[in-house]
């Protein structure tokens, strides 16, 4: 199978604590080894800080998800409701898990994939739980930090 792919950032969410709305960025400095600066992971604010582990300093999802989400299931999940750092377009997350790929110039890590949560549909008070299973992105770990924008392409390292 090839893992031949290029993809594009189209955007970039934080929440500077747990349960704090997404707030949009224009452009985000992801910090090798720690997160995106300002985020929850990266200052230990988030809900799950309290377990912290290595693959969580990113987390990506595929616009597609979110699209199939809708179409399968009726509910409408807007980038940031889906609580992930970074949308993508045109990349196979779920293929990514163990392998590098880049980010602009920045080189990322798949670490594990991301499961939903009943914390989410709770959040949200949208039933996104089992439309979620299977496509709810990836734990990434910063290799080579740097900053992000959207529009960035986003291909294997």
């Amino acid at each position: 199978m090839s893992h031949d792919f290029a993809g594009v950032l189209l955007a970039i969410h934080i929440a500077r604590e747990a349960s704090a709305p997404m707030e949009e960025l224009d452009a985000a400095r992801l910090i090798e080894g720690v997160g995106i600066e300002g985020d929850r992971y990266a200052t230990a604010r988030g809900t799950y800080s309290d377990k912290p582990h290595a693959d969580r300093q990113v987390t990506l999802i595929e616009m597609e998800a979110l699209d199939a989400v809708e179409r399968d299931y009726g509910v409408r999940l807007a980038p940031h409701e889906s609580r992930r750092n970074l949308t993508t377009a045109g990349v196979p997350l779920n293929h990514l898990v163990g392998r590098e790929f880049r980010v602009g110039d920045v080189v990322l890590v798949g670490g594990r994939l991301n499961v939903p949560c009943q914390y989410l549909e709770d959040l949200l008070g949208k039933k996104v739980f089992k439309p979620l299973i299977h496509r709810s992105g990836l734990n990434c770990r910063i290799v080579k930090g740097g900053t992000v924008r959207p529009g960035d392409r986003i291909v294997p390292a």
